[in-house]
């Protein structure tokens, strides 16, 4: 029972150094120092965080991170920066959580505690990453908050009942690696995104065309899915909005053919496997919506409740947004339908 206490004392508060390293020895610290906790004999080894210097770099390492933890795109700079700091600080802190015990023993608890803080750096990461689609700073101050108060939660947690946070950390690391793989699509696509928006402005002056071929890795899952044999009118690569009955954040492209004027196809590749739908465009309104880091394609219906679809561009594809909503747009037919598309158009959301 001893030994399970250490290691859930090492683990939790490797999982809180994944999301505040400096906070969790700052604020250990001074527990120590000043004897607001009374360390139980087999945590003795754990005295050397009150030393007076500990506490003095991490409160100023503590006090840099406060400021650019709550600040847009530099928040997530700071992380990247951290990617390894984190888990290794974890690690050590660990092992001194056990102080002297078998090597053995001490190798296995530093690689746990490696890998625990990883996730749950990599969780506030990828947490962080999907703010920042949003240029106001108010959700990433209201998360920083909310980081710094969780780990001061889960401190208080470790010391009165290390087994019930070590029981909530894994289940916290469990859903987190159950929702891994959205997470680091949305992570992905945001970090792209932000790369092409910086080094490629739009430029409304530049003639583009449309593409008539695809990538390698998408044209294998087109040519499956193409079973009428359909030539292509054009492809554009993109990424997958919230839609229906298409899964968020997927790398791959927008296809039109010349055999079916009504319909579009997005092809792409998730987690290796061949993705495709067909979007039939009777009945459906297509518009150019400008954000933050994206240029939007979203298509929805005219009349009444229908599904709706998003594709993502980068920023310096505005123009050749415009040029495929013109395009579908000139597929629509019918005399309503071009009446609802030129009145949405015309309005300010346009």
């Amino acid at each position: 029972m001893e030994k399970l206490d250490l290691l859930a004392v090492a683990l939790g508060l490797a999982a809180l150094a994944g999301i505040n390293l400096y906070l969790t020895v700052f604020a250990t610290g001074l527990a120590i120092h000043f004897h607001w906790i009374t360390l139980a004999p087999q945590y003795q080894s754990l005295e050397i965080l009150g030393n007076p210097w500990i506490i003095t770099i991490a409160g100023i390492l503590y006090f840099l991170e406060f400021f650019a933890d709550k600040i847009p795109w530099l928040d997530s700079a700071w992380d990247a920066v951290h990617t390894v700091i984190r888990p290794i600080g974890g690690a050590l802190l660990a092992i001194q959580v056990l102080g002297h015990p078998s090597p053995a023993f001490t190798i296995i608890v530093a690689l746990l505690a490696g890998g625990t803080s990883l996730v749950a750096h990599t969780a506030k990461a990828a947490t962080r990453l999907a703010t920042n689609t949003s240029p106001e700073p108010f959700s990433n101050i209201g998360l920083s908050l909310g980081e710094d108060v969780a780990v001061l939660g889960g401190l208080a947690l470790v010391h009165f009942n290390p087994l019930l946070a070590l029981l909530i950390f894994l289940l916290a690391i469990a859903a987190f690696l159950y929702f891994a793989p959205k997470i680091l699509r949305a992570a992905k696509a945001k970090i792209w995104l932000a790369w092409r928006k910086l080094n490629g402005p739009a430029d409304a002056d530049v003639p583009t065309t449309l593409s008539v071929t695809l990538p390698g890795r998408l044209a294998s899952v087109f040519s499956r899915e193409n079973l009428l044999s359909e030539t292509i009118a054009w492809a554009a690569p993109c990424i997958s909005g919230r839609s229906r009955g298409i899964p968020a954040n997927l790398f791959g492209a927008l296809v039109a053919t010349n055999e079916e004027p009504h319909k579009i196809s997005f092809v792409a590749r998730k987690t290796g496997r061949p993705f495709a739908r067909t979007i039939d465009l009777e009945g459906s309104v297509v518009t150019h919506e400008p954000k933050f880091l994206s240029e939007n394609l979203v298509i929805f219906p005219a009349a009444g409740k229908g599904a709706k679809y998003l594709f993502v561009f980068p920023r310096p594809d505005a123009v050749l947004v415009e040029h495929i909503v013109r395009h579908l747009r000139e597929r629509l037919s019918e005399p309503a339908l071009q009446e609802q598309v030129a009145a949405e158009s015309a309005s300010p959301m346009g």
